[in-house]
C-alpha cells in the first residue's frame, strides 16, 4: 500500500503539455518520448521509420501518436507541426532530436562530399526547419521550449568525424541565435550535449561496446550514459522547472570534456 501511495504523488512535470520530437523512434528520441508521456505530455513521434513510429506510439498508448517526417523536407517538418496542432491545438515543446552519422573518416582527404552533406542535412537543416516551424505556431502564443540535440563534438575537436562536429558547433550557434530572437515572445531554446551514449547509432558508427564506454571514453568511472539519461535532461528543458533557461547548451558529459586526461594529475595519482 505504501509503495502505491508513493506512485500516486509523482509529480507529472509535463502535464497538459503537447510536444512533438523528431528521430523519436529510437535512440534518444524514443527513451524522451517514453518519459514525456510519462509525465503527462501528449506526445507526436515523427521519424522517417514509419513502422518504426507506430510500433512506439503502440508501446506508449492513446497519449502519443506518430508521422512521416523527414527532417532534410521543409514540407514533412511543416507538416509534422501542423499535425501537432490540428490534433491537439497547440504545440509546447519542440524537441528537434533527429541525427546520423557516417562512420569516422578522420582524414578530411577521404571524407566525402556527398555524405557531409547528408549530415549537414539532417543534423543541422533539420534542426533549423524544426526550430522555424515551431516559432511559427509558438509566437502567437508567447510561450514554448524548443530543444535541440547537440553533442560534445559541438564543444571540442576530435572526437567525431568531420561532418558530425561541424554540424553539432552549427547546432550550439543556431540555438543561441534564435533564442535571442525567440525570447522576445516568451518561447526558450537551449540544446544538449551528450558524450558517446549507448545508443544503436553511436555503437555502431564508432564500433563501440559497454566495455569501451565505461573504461576507455568515460571520465566518471562507474556510470555510462544511457539514452534515458539525456530524456531526463531533455524533460528538464522541456518542463516549467527550467523556465529562465534559454540560449543554453547543457554539457552531458560526465565530466570528460573538462580535461586533457594525458595531462590530469589526478590521473597520475591514481596509477601511483
Amino acid at each position: 500500500m505504501a509503495s502505491v501511495a508513493v506512485a500516486s504523488n509523482v509529480v507529472k512535470r509535463l502535464e497538459g503539455k503537447v510536444a512533438l520530437i523528431t528521430g523519436a523512434a529510437n535512440g534518444i528520441g524514443e527513451s524522451a518520448a517514453k518519459m514525456f508521456t510519462k509525465h503527462g505530455a501528449n506526445v507526436l513521434i515523427a521519424d522517417i521509420n514509419l513502422g518504426k513510429a507506430q510500433e512506439v506510439s503502440k508501446e506508449l498508448g492513446p497519449n502519443s501518436s506518430f508521422v512521416i517526417c523527414d527532417v532534410t523536407k521543409e514540407a514533412d517538418v511543416e507538416n509534422a507541426v501542423n499535425t501537432a496542432i490540428s490534433r491537439h491545438g497547440k504545440l509546447d515543446v519542440m524537441f528537434n532530436n533527429a541525427g546520423i552519422t557516417f562512420p569516422p573518416k578522420f582524414s578530411i582527404m577521404d571524407n566525402d562530399l556527398s555524405e557531409f552533406r547528408k549530415v549537414i542535412d539532417v543534423n543541422l537543416i533539420g534542426v533549423f526547419l524544426g526550430i522555424k516551424h515551431a516559432a511559427r505556431v509558438m509566437v502567437p502564443g508567447r510561450s514554448g521550449s524548443i530543444i535541440n540535440t547537440a553533442s560534445v563534438a559541438s564543444t571540442i575537436g576530435g572526437s567525431a568525424p568531420h561532418s558530425y562536429t561541424s554540424s553539432k558547433h552549427a547546432v550550439v550557434g543556431l540555438t543561441k541565435n534564435a533564442a535571442v530572437e525567440l525570447g522576445q515572445h516568451g518561447i526558450r531554446v537551449n540544446c544538449i550535449s551528450p558524450y558517446f551514449a549507448a545508443t544503436p547509432m553511436i555503437m555502431k558508427a564508432l564500433n563501440l561496446t559497454e566495455e569501451n564506454l565505461s573504461s576507455v571514453y568515460s571520465n566518471l568511472k562507474g556510470a555510462i550514459l544511457r539514452a534515458e539519461d539525456v530524456a531526463e535532461s531533455a524533460l528538464f528543458l522541456a518542463s516549467d522547472e527550467s523556465k529562465y533557461i534559454s540560449g543554453h547548451n547543457l554539457v552531458v558529459d560526465g565530466g570528460a570534456t573538462v580535461v586533457n586526461p594525458k595531462f590530469s594529475m589526478f590521473e597520475q595519482q591514481d596509477r601511483n
